[in-house]
């Protein structure tokens, strides 16, 4: 079928028209081998039950929509919060590829990362010669004031050394000997895209000043660093500066990605965009302190900022929902002698009025979600602040104290009573319990609608809503620009979760005569 230019059809509904259905169900027939439909309604139902749950949790050797990404993704979102910087990956270009449209698709901007694309005889010989090629075009065609480094699978299993590759690019002329090209080795085979974030950032800071500490004073700039981690929502960057901001505190950014990753649409392509200059970062030893937003995620930097810069690394959790807004701002009064203005007690007040307008609807509503460890301990805090339950709780990349430490937030309060924190699991042990233990809602990324689907399916009193708060968010538009961190992303995430719970009452409540019974525009 040839579209026409006055009447053009997205895949839906061009799929649903007879001729699409009949090439698709040829497809079937011929290629697909598939089963005929009792066999796959049967197959499916028996998914659904405990018996399938028990050899699903059993599996070992098999890993099914992991609700985590590789290390090199996330070294690539470090490298863009820092100012005139080009990520560059030391690896095959495949990779770089999915890392790049991965970001397209949720932040719906062009992202700036190379490769040197290496192939099959740099597998056998090693990747050297793509880095010397590869850093010098680089250079010479996008012009960044900073290149920074990172590996794919490829490169580290033929056990490539970054440092003795870049050190040898310079003593044969393909760079500069004083431009800086800052380096991290990140495995896709262990760790997560938090750990790759990690490293990156341990590696730039390294990198600027490990051996230029000497003249360095702590607090002598009297700024605070700030380090926001692996963070995917641009307004949470907009949102903790706002807070410093009213607070009149001097601080560092160190990795921020706003700019770049929500430049405006002027007819001016702009590859290079803000973010923390190379001054910012060879100042920041000075700071009086270095506060990780998400420590579970940032443990290298940390080590790094505590054994190297002598900062004390004040321990605070995720400022997310109410008590995690307030302690981050006690902790940033404390250091800094600075009292917490009205502004934003005001603010403080106004997500509290928000609390008490919607408990009655998030009470006793059951919630089950993932993400990364930072995320999920914050939400989890809120949740239960806001008196919902969480139910099932996972993250696949976190550690044995993480859970311990979620499960003590649980403990200390009456609606954590029926949680299950799971490690090392994934998003098809959530949709076992999904059906098996079924909660009200799930919150998560994208990745969710496959389980909302299939609860649905097995027929609507079944089915489990997704309410996409994480990351990635592929099927969405703008909810990136969006906060969940301070006052004002506890506001977001509340009115998030509160007009799930209304828009779900509304689709139970929509037979007429029948179960519109109640008053549906007083709630």
């Amino acid at each position: 079928m040839t579209q026409t230019a006055e009447d053009i059809k997205a895949c839906y509904p061009l799929f649903g028209e007879d001729e699409y259905r009949e090439v698709l169900a040829r497809k079937r027939a011929v290629s697909e081998e598939v089963h005929d439909r009792a066999k796959i309604d049967q197959v499916f139902d028996w998914t659904t039950t405990p018996e399938y749950q028990a050899l699903n949790f059993g599996r070992e050797a098999l890993t099914i929509n992991p609700a985590k990404a590789c290390q090199p993704l996330g070294a690539v979102l470090c490298a863009l919060g820092f100012r005139n910087t080009l990520p560059y990956v030391h690896g095959s270009q495949g990779c770089v590829a999915y890392f790049r449209t991965y970001f397209n698709r949720h932040f719906k901007e062009p992202i700036a990362c190379v490769s040197d694309s290496m192939i099959e005889d740099a597998a056998v010989f090693g990747g050297h010669k793509n880095i010397f090629d590869g850093l010098n075009n680089a250079i010479t065609v996008y012009k960044p004031e900073m290149v920074a480094v990172s590996t794919t699978c490829m490169a580290e299993v033929i056990g490539d050394d970054l440092n003795a590759f870049i050190g040898n690019a310079r003593k044969e002329g393909h760079i500069a000997e004083d431009y800086p090209v800052p380096f991290a080795h990140t495995p896709s085979f262990v760790g997560s895209h938090t750990t790759g974030w990690d490293n990156m950032c341990e590696g730039i800071l390294r990198y600027f000043t490990l051996n230029e500490m000497e003249g360095k004073q702590v607090g002598s700039n009297g700024r605070i660093n700030i380090v926001p981690g692996f963070e995917t929502y641009l307004g949470n960057y907009r949102g903790i500066r706002h807070l410093l901001d009213q607070m009149g505190v001097a601080y560092t950014m160190i990795s921020d990605p706003t700019e770049v990753l929500d430049t405006p649409c002027d007819g001016t392509y702009r590859m290079y965009a803000d973010g923390t200059s190379m001054d910012e970062v060879r100042d920041a030893p000075n700071a009086i302190d270095t506060l990780f937003l998400q420590p579970w995620q940032a443990t290298k930097t940390r080590k790094f900022a505590t054994d190297t810069w002598k900062h004390a690394c004040r321990p605070i959790k995720i400022p997310m929902g109410l008590d995690g807004t307030d302690e981050f701002l006690m902790a940033v009064s404390e250091l800094t002698g600075t009292p917490v203005p009205d502004a934003l007690t005001k603010e403080r007040g106004r997500l509290v009025d928000m609390m008490t307008d919607s408990h009655t609807w998030l009470h006793g509503k059951s919630f089950a979600l993932w993400g990364d460890a930072d995320f999920v301990y914050g939400m989890v805090r809120f949740l239960l602040e806001l008196g919902a339950e969480p139910k099932h709780i996972l993250c696949n990349h976190a550690n044995k104290r993480w859970k311990k430490e979620v499960e003590a937030l649980l403990a200390g309060s009456p609606y954590g009573a029926s949680a299950t924190v799971h490690l090392g699991k994934d998003l098809w042990h959530m949709r076992s319990l999904c059906f098996t233990d079924k909660p009200n809602f799930m919150i998560g990324n994208s990745y969710g609608k496959f389980i909302q689907r299939d609860t649905r399916r097995k027929g609507p009193e079944h089915e489990v809503p997704l309410i996409r708060i994480g990351f990635p968010i592929f099927d969405r538009h703008h909810l990136h620009r969006g906060s969940t961190l301070g006052y004002e992303g506890a506001m977001t995430i509340l009115t998030t979760l509160v007009n799930a719970v209304l828009e779900r009452l509304d689709d139970e409540t929509m037979e007429m005569g029948v179960t519109d019974y109640a008053y549906d525009l007083v709630r």
